[in-house]
């Protein structure tokens, strides 16, 4: 099965930054969508944005201007750039394929962002 640990969260002033990483297992990285999540208290998970194997990227709306997500298919890692965070964006990270997620997420990495 696909592991995948997240990491690089903290907390953070509102308008600061913070760089997620996420590391897959396996050997079709590079041939998979790759997403990240968040889930905030009291919340339904929604995805903020994923990428193509060819490096497309999508985001959700909320995130967009804001967020970069990229890959490096060489390390079986994908990355979330996070700028001019806002306090809505305090949430646990996830990364995981798009659009059918493995069974199993990983531990997640919690972003707060306050004063």
């Amino acid at each position: 099965q696909v592991q995948l640990v997240e990491s690089g969260g903290g907390l953070v002033q509102p308008g600061g930054s913070l760089r997620l990483s996420c590391a897959a297992s396996g050997n079709r990285f590079g041939l998979t969508i790759m997403g990240w999540y968040r889930q905030a208290p009291g919340k339904q998970r929604e995805r903020v944005a994923f990428i193509t194997s060819d490096g497309r990227t999508n985001y959700a709306d909320s995130v967009k201007g804001r967020f970069t997500i990229s890959r490096e298919n060489a390390k079986n890692t994908v990355y979330l750039q996070m700028n001019s965070l806002k306090p809505e964006d305090t949430a646990v990270y996830y990364c995981n394929a798009v659009p059918v997620p493995y069974p199993y997420w990983g531990q997640g990495t919690q972003v707060t962002v306050s004063l």
